[in-house]
């Protein structure tokens, strides 16, 4: 109690660097480490001290940048949107990591057309960005992938790949994670099953749709049709998939989405038409939110870890700043099943 005292009388000014390792129980090097995006420590003691950072409200002194005509001092962030809480909470590890290596971060949106981000990525470049974090590209997006690397600006995918151009990505493995979900659903004997993703222009959105229809055809369940559908990543493209779904003749008894806004509009249809969740249809999710798998939700989903994902993304722009070179890297992040009640597990048996 005394130690917890005295972190928030610090607070009140300034939380220090020590104060955060004290309360992770790391070393005041391991958080340097961190929240400058650097490599060298474990994924669980990272994940420990951004969320003791982000509880602490600790502000990372910038460092005076060194000397460097040729350096602006500015990363650029390219984001879909900043609606689905996936993009902020991006941005939010992304603008600390940055600020605490003596970076400004430039925020850009997008809504996935790829015109606007050719205009973003020609601003980025007119402005000199020494490095670019691309979060949410899209399968048509090389052409702006090309116009950064022609003029020799690092950039890394957070999120989804670009097929057509080879560049760093940090993400979590897509497929393993819908395999794993489709499992799940699927051990609760669900035979009328329907799949809702992202737009299949993203590399994430269609390699957990593709997971999913192996999975389920491996056990004998078929999805097909409008049992298959593609929309909007946001509740609102839940709504709309969902509308589709329960209108049907034989509406499907699970529905298995690709991110958690999604579910979310799915939920909020079905409550509207008189349906409960899970007993009438059950619902999963795929991004891990902390109000999706908050007792208020309880979604049973797929967590990303966002936070480390974000710094890892900028530690490998950084690394490039620093250290050009021709061979890309690409890192997975571990991902976790959140199995709440919304599948039909029972809470209780979770205690």
């Amino acid at each position: 109690m005394e130690e917890t005292t005295r972190v928030r009388r610090t607070v009140a000014g300034r939380v220090s660097a020590a104060a955060v390792a004290r309360a992770a129980g790391v070393s005041p090097a391991a958080v340097s480490y961190v929240m400058n995006g650097k490599g060298g420590v474990a994924p669980d003691t990272r994940r420990r001290v951004l969320s003791v950072a982000r509880d602490l409200g600790f502000q990372p002194r910038r460092p005076a940048p060194a000397v460097d005509p040729d350096r602006s001092r500015v990363i650029g962030l390219v984001m879909p949107n900043i609606i689905n809480p996936v993009y902020p909470c991006f941005a939010q590890g992304i603008v600390s990591a940055g600020a605490a290596a003596g970076y400004e971060v430039f925020v850009a949106t997008t809504q996935d057309d790829p015109d606007v981000l050719r205009q973003v990525t020609a601003t980025l470049i007119e402005r000199n960005a020494d490095g670019v974090i691309l979060a949410g590209a899209l399968r048509e997006d090389a052409t702006a992938l090309r116009l950064l690397r022609a003029a020799k600006i690092p950039f890394a995918c957070l999120s989804r790949r670009s097929p057509y151009l080879e560049a760093d990505f940090v993400g979590i493995d897509d497929d393993a994670a819908a395999e794993a979900m489709m499992r799940h659903v699927l051990s609760h004997g669900h035979t009328e099953i329907a799949t809702v993703i992202g737009p299949r222009l993203s590399s994430s959105s269609l390699t957990r749709e593709q997971a999913f229809i192996r999975t389920a055809a491996t056990a004998g369940v078929e999805i097909g049709g409008d049992r298959k559908i593609s929309t909007a990543l946001s509740s609102a493209g839940g709504r709309i998939a969902a509308e589709r779904l329960f209108a049907a003749d034989r509406p499907p008894r699970a529905v298995v989405c690709g991110s958690d806004e999604i579910a979310i509009g799915i939920m909020e249809h079905a409550v509207a038409r008189g349906l409960r969740v899970p007993e009438d249809v059950a619902v999963t999710g795929g991004d891990g939110h902390p109000h999706s798998i908050s007792a208020l939700i309880d979604l049973t989903t797929v967590v990303q870890p966002q936070q480390e994902m974000a710094v890892e993304a900028l530690g490998l722009v950084l690394k490039r700043i620093e250290r050009p070179s021709t061979v890309h890297q690409s890192l997975i992040c571990a991902h976790r099943l959140h199995i709440g009640r919304t599948c039909g597990c029972d809470p209780a048996a979770r205690r």
